[in-house]
């Protein structure tokens, strides 16, 4: 085998090198710790570009551990759709880090660095795993480094929310567990492309099971992504967090719809019997009310944190709308807007961040006060990422909603779909029109002395304006990317070739 074979497992070996380096180093060596934490994530930026363009030839690719071959052995399987993943994960990554470094974030703690790589790790391993209990095993890795990355610079607020993140994420954990039980229980394995031929076989009398088994596994996935009525937890801990750890985490709600694309079509898709489609008639509605709840909290919001928050839900909700058919146009529409989503909710908690730190002890309020450094630069990008984020021209949240609602017009729910978006869309205009006056219009005392800033502190609009000109570019490359994302879209709904490249022909 060439070099280029063994790089499928390449995004986890990095950031499970850098973390434990990066922690050994950290005490005595602070900036050779930093400078490896930086070059991890470039790396993995790389290896993640490569992989995107191996997967272009359309063929996915089995890469076994220890040569034992599936379904016994550990896969980790390169198709479009992880690669996609692992490329917005690692550009996400490099991004946030970088501003880290920038702001001192990272210097809130010893551990920031270790953990931040660790909870890459689960990412990149969730993206590219084929068996459901390393995605459990993955989820674990993440979440876990997610629980420190959230008490990073501590707070007691910041205490309460993360003891109510933990406790909802264990619950989620052992319904998990439960749902692998019951799979493991019917079919004897708990790789995907295997489940996909077993399932298929199973009898009459097995499907009630079934069809239990696939309902828990994807309230799981519904719990991670935020899904209504499963996303208190979200907004209090998005908010709480510091907002450079947020930024980060806006990926993670995708996760979990990352979850259900991979498993659905390909495990409980038309051959399985009672549990075909199984989110199917739940799905939709609970899509609409995260819309709706979502874009109502970023009107209701008080800071510009617990905003970009509910606008993150807001997208997930929006995203899910589209996934609900379970066709391959709107699951394309989906990629395509699920990118644009991740990228624009990271912007709003960075160029929250910076907002904070030039305000002073207003921090992110949504009220006025007097004018600070740098406010009309902040506002400019608060402009445009709140265009990004409520799906305006000439962003590529436009874009995304547009082909949603072109796609969704052959499906039989549509009316609710486009009644939902363009109702949605009007509340996050007003919402964000209204925090953005208040925040960068509005003084509160003409003759207040402005807000002093630190020196050079001018670099902390690197990265999330950064993240506005990778809008853009996805704006600009939209015929492109649309064809990526049709063709990711086309080759998941297509689980025969899945199984072929992992069991091989015989299966």
């Amino acid at each position: 085998m060439t070099l280029l074979d063994h790089l499928p497992i390449a995004p986890v070996v990095i950031p499970a090198m850098t973390a434990p380096l990066a922690m050994m180093l950290m005490r005595r060596h602070a900036r050779a710790a930093t400078a490896l934490s930086l070059g991890g994530c470039v790396a993995m930026l790389v290896a993640a570009c490569t992989l995107f363009g191996v997967a272009q030839d359309g063929a996915i690719r089995s890469y076994a551990l220890g040569a034992w071959p599936a379904p016994f052995g550990i896969v980790l399987v390169l198709d479009r759709l992880a690669a996609m993943m692992l490329v917005l994960a690692a550009l996400l990554a490099t991004v946030v880090l970088g501003h880290a470094l920038v702001t001192g974030a990272d210097r809130r703690g010893w551990h920031f660095h270790p953990l931040f790589h660790f909870q890459l790790m689960g990412l990149n391993g969730a993206f590219l795993t084929g068996d459901l209990f390393n995605l459990f095993v993955f989820f674990e890795v993440l979440l876990i480094a997610s629980y420190g990355l959230m008490l990073h610079g501590q707070g007691a607020l910041r205490m309460k929310a993360g003891v109510a993140y933990v406790v909802v994420n264990i619950v989620g954990s052992a319904l998990f567990l439960i749902a692998l039980g019951l799979l493991y229980g019917l079919t004897a394995t708990l790789n995907m492309a295997d489940l996909a031929v077993r399932i298929a076989a199973l009898g009459t009398a097995d499907q009630g099971l079934l069809r239990v088994a696939g309902l828990l596994l994807m309230t799981v996935f519904a719990l991670k992504a935020a899904v209504v009525p499963l996303h208190l937890w979200l907004p209090r801990t998005y908010a709480a967090t510091m907002p450079v750890v947020a930024a980060l985490f806006a990926i993670m709600t995708k996760v979990g719809v990352y979850a259900m694309i991979r498993t659905v079509p390909l495990i409980f898709g038309a051959q399985a019997g009672a549990a075909a489609w199984v989110p199917a008639p739940y799905l939709l509605p609970a899509a609409i009310l995260g819309a709706v709840v979502g874009f109502v909290g970023v009107l209701a919001a008080r800071g510009l944190r617990e905003q970009a928050a509910f606008a993150v839900l807001a997208s997930t909700g929006t995203l899910l709308m589209a996934v609900a058919s379970w066709r391959a146009a709107t699951l394309a529409a989906a990629l395509y807007y699920m990118v644009q989503a991740v990228l624009a909710g990271a912007a709003l908690f960075l160029v929250a961040d910076v907002t904070m730190r030039r305000r002073g002890q207003y921090a992110d309020a949504l009220v006025p006060s007097p004018r600070f450094a740098g406010q009309d630069a902040a506002g400019l990008l608060y402009l445009a990422a709140a265009i990004g984020a409520v799906g305006l021209p000439p962003l590529a949240g436009f874009v995304g909603k547009l082909l949603i609602l072109d796609a969704s017009y052959a499906t039989p729910g549509w009316p609710a779909v486009w009644t939902t978006i363009l109702v949605t869309t009007l509340i996050g205009v007003i919402g964000f029109s209204r925090s953005g006056s208040t925040l960068f219009w509005k003084t509160s005392a003409a003759d207040a002395d402005p807000i002093a800033c630190p020196a050079r502190a001018h670099a902390e609009f690197i990265a999330p304006a950064l993240l506005l000109a990778a809008l853009a570019a996805l704006t600009g490359a939209a015929g492109w990317m649309t064809e990526q994302t049709r063709a990711t879209a086309a080759q998941v709904m297509m689980p025969v070739t899945y199984v072929t490249a992992v069991l091989g022909a015989a299966r």
